[in-house]
């Protein structure tokens, strides 16, 4: 009966492998921000702290939206192993900066995928995919604007205090 329902899957099996591993990008983000936050917390950056746990906590629920996605269709999501994730950073603007290369690589990845999408024809993948691509656009702004408080402000003397008491403000409306 198993192999039955596995037969009406509405999921190719690349497209499962390619959601699959994007569980894992998801899930390296999710684990990389957690990791930026105990940074932060340690230095005393209470704001950035909190930012970034929240991060963490939204990639987490985002590879969990893809993980349910592959399941309601049919696939088999896979829970995927995480490693190498830095405990410690070069500085404060250097955990904005790779924040902001990490989600430019995650809108690329998102972008792979839609392209293979529309190649194969999987436009109901392609659909599901339109709220990840939107919300790629809010987490590359808020790290940019978080990135020009460091220009603005300057992280000498109580500078990354200041930056920390600003970032809190940085929203993006959509707009």
């Amino acid at each position: 009966m198993k192999d039955l329902l596995k037969l009406k899957t509405s999921l190719s099996e690349e497209m499962e492998n390619i959601l699959n591993a994007q569980i894992k990008v998801e899930a390296h983000s999710s684990s990389l921000y957690l990791a930026m936050s105990a940074w932060c917390d340690d230095q005393g950056l209470d704001n950035a702290a909190h930012f970034f746990a929240k991060q963490s906590d939204e990639e987490r629920q985002h590879m969990l939206k893809i993980f349910n996605y592959i399941s309601n269709r049919g696939g088999r999501a896979i829970s995927p192993e995480i490693t190498n994730i830095p405990t410690d950073f070069e500085s404060f603007r250097g955990v904005f900066e790779q924040t902001l290369q990490q989600e430019m690589f995650v809108t690329e990845q998102f972008n792979n995928i839609a392209d293979k999408c529309t190649k194969i024809k999987d436009y109901v993948t392609f659909n599901f995919l339109q709220w990840f691509l939107e919300e790629q656009v809010e987490e590359e702004y808020v790290a940019r604007r978080i990135l020009e408080l460091f220009d603005v402000i300057g992280e000498e003397g109580t500078g990354k205090w200041e930056i920390d008491r600003h970032l809190v403000k940085v929203t993006y409306d959509g707009e």
